[in-house]
């Protein structure tokens, strides 16, 4: 066979391995993300706190009560400072974890990079958290919402006051403004890729509360397709 035909023959059988194994890859992850991690779970009582999942597309975030009988925000973060208007008194807080130059360089579509998308995808990135305020739930954004008891949702904030860097004097680090008068980014604990994603950090802290979530978390539409309360 000439050269140039065996090189065409090679490149031809590569082609057709590397789209195989992509739609393979693809194919799984479909399955995953429609499997729940629990088919069968005993039902809770006593479960009166309320928490909320957002989904803006791509990216989905935590919305629980700034205050209530079992946890108040105002003790591990100073409200007044996540945005710019200097408000207090939101009724909730929404957390959302992602990669740092991705998150705080891309406001909306229009500023997307490739650049900045390839090395939070592909490359090991540094992480924030984003902090946003609110006097009610937004209805701008799909929102799901349950209801989990007292014990699962103390899980749930101690996962999420783990996620924020502190420095040495034990304080949260904020990094800058949110691309909303009501938002903040702080330094996180972890780092981004594609296999530990945005959702992937939401699924977690889920799971902390004992909420199913799918066997593979990396697409928000998945973890709202899942998200249930397991109460009576």
């Amino acid at each position: 066979m000439p050269s140039s035909k065996r090189l065409t023959h090679l490149v031809s059988k590569f082609s057709i391995f590397f789209f195989g194994t992509i739609l393979t890859t693809l194919t799984l992850l479909t399955i995953a993300a429609l499997i729940p991690r629990k088919w069968n779970y005993s039902a809770k009582s006593a479960c009166n706190t309320k928490i909320c999942i957002s989904d803006t597309g791509i990216h989905s975030n935590i919305i629980v009560p700034t205050t209530n009988k079992i946890f108040d925000w105002h003790s591990y973060l100073s409200i007044d400072k996540i945005g710019i208007d200097n408000v207090r008194d939101y009724n909730y807080l929404s957390f959302g974890w992602g990669d740092r130059d991705f998150y705080m360089s891309t406001p909306s579509v229009a500023d997307w990079r490739f650049s900045t998308t390839f090395a939070a995808l592909f490359i090991s990135t540094p992480s924030v958290i984003y902090v946003k305020g609110y006097q009610s739930i937004p209805a701008y954004e799909q929102v799901k919402c349950i209801k989990v008891n007292q014990t699962d949702y103390l899980q749930l904030v101690q996962f999420i006051q783990s996620t924020f860097k502190q420095n040495t004097k034990g304080q949260n680090i904020r990094f800058g403004n949110g691309h909303t008068n009501n938002a903040g980014f702080y330094a996180a604990i972890g780092n981004y890729s594609i296999l530990n994603n945005c959702n992937s950090w939401t699924g977690r802290a889920l799971r902390k509360a004992n909420v199913n979530t799918p066997l593979w978390d990396g697409l928000s539409t998945a973890i709202m397709f899942h998200l249930k309360s397991n109460c009576n």
